[in-house]
């Protein structure tokens, strides 16, 4: 049975001119992912990202420290939801300042992109989203050979949708999965005879213990 592994990126750098750059601690979850990866004992024979900096740099600095011998491939399928432009249309627009209020508000939105449908004013609807994340995961799938792996560096809501998608309510994966997943949190999707299921969903032990201070959900 093959496996995909799907890992949220490090912490992006709430508040600062470039939020898609990962931070300090971004740098260092993702040595961790990497580490834990590593631990497992996986051999991956593809990776992928998207092609968001802080997704890439995710992939980077895990891989280096997983020591694989295998080159991302980057699909822009993987990417977040434009958060900026759901805000705006959905919500009047949200000054990244405080983290707290802004989670209540970005909620409030993705509700609303999510009402709105295919006639949504934003850029990129609910239901073009839901679709590209879901053939990212499909073309995964499909690209795998009987019992190899692939990892894919990308994002919450991404994470959210596909696993609300596999549990046939991925609009509660969106509103309520992505809420919590951590930053370099690991979900587990496998492919074999019974289909593609969800095995786990947002791990992060390896958040804990002596590593406990670099857990983030922003």
């Amino acid at each position: 049975m093959g496996a995909i592994y799907l890992v949220r990126h490090g912490q992006a750098s709430f508040g600062a001119e470039d939020y898609d750059a990962l931070s300090e601690r971004g740098f260092e979850q993702s040595t961790v992912v990497g580490a834990e990866l590593k631990r497992r004992g996986v051999t991956f024979s593809q990776a992928r990202s998207g092609s968001l900096a802080r997704q890439r740099d995710t992939a980077a600095t895990a891989l280096k420290t997983l020591g694989a011998d295998v080159s991302v491939v980057e699909d822009p399928r993987w990417n977040e939801y434009d958060h900026v432009d759901i805000a705006r249309h959905h919500a009047g627009g949200a000054a990244q300042e405080d983290s707290r209020a802004y989670q209540s508000v970005l909620d409030a939105a993705l509700r609303a992109w999510v009402e709105a449908g295919e006639s949504g004013p934003c850029a990129e609807t609910w239901p073009a989203f839901l679709a590209r994340c879901t053939e990212a995961l499909a073309d995964v799938v499909a690209s795998l050979g009987k019992g190899e792996h692939a990892v894919v560096f990308t994002s919450g809501g991404v994470i959210g949708a596909v696993c609300g998608a596999l549990l046939g309510a991925p609009e509660t994966g969106l509103l309520k999965l992505n809420r919590v997943t951590v930053n370099g949190g690991i979900t587990k999707v496998t492919s074999g005879r019974g289909g593609v299921n969800l095995l786990t969903f947002n791990e992060h032990p390896h958040f804990e213990g002596e590593t406990a201070g670099l857990l983030t959900y922003r």
